[in-house]
């Protein structure tokens, strides 16, 4: 994510090239349920561009998909590594401890005695969790999403309260 985020959004996918030689593209879905993502359409695109989405069957690390517009392997393969976005409205109600990893960019990180000691400036997930990138006065701290390292998330109030694991954070 960052400032071409189309206002309004969530980045629910990116297209990875050509599937085929008759316009069917390669879809990544970032969506719990990855095959909704057909549902929350049209997605939009960062340059402004908007599709209607229909998978065509599933593939390693994603799917076929068709692209309304798109009818050339060269369409699909300019549109390698574009990222779709959907309007929030779209999407899912969230469960109370549930988060769009959008809504997290951005928010203070507060210590558990109230001091700021950084801000989120990403969500990673390398398979075993999300992970907070987590931008402070002395460099970059990755900490652990979990209940236990940040007990309160705050998106109205712009903050999270951490309580991370000895020694993550620098003078800890």
């Amino acid at each position: 994510m960052g400032d071409k985020t189309p206002e309004g959004t969530v980045c629910v996918g990116a297209l990875a090239g050509a599937f085929g030689v008759r316009g069917e593209v390669r879809l990544k879905s970032f969506c719990a349920d990855p095959a909704a993502i057909e549902s929350y359409g049209p997605l939009v695109t960062e340059a402004g561009q908007s599709f209607d989405v229909a998978l065509s069957r599933p593939i390693p690390n994603g799917f076929a998909a068709r692209l309304s517009g798109v009818t050339s392997k060269e369409q699909a393969d300019a549109l390698r590594g574009v990222r779709l976005y959907a309007r929030r409205e779209r999407l899912p109600a969230l469960d109370e401890d549930e988060f769009y990893h959008a809504d997290l960019l951005g928010l203070r990180v507060l210590d558990t005695g109230g001091t700021e000691i950084g801000r989120i400036k990403a969500v990673l997930n390398h398979g075993a969790g999300d992970i907070l990138e987590v931008t402070t006065p002395k460099g970059v701290v990755l900490l652990p999403f979990s209940r236990a390292a940040v007990p309160t998330v705050d998106v109205a109030g712009g903050r999270v309260i951490a309580d991370p694991p000895e020694g993550i954070f620098p003078d800890d």
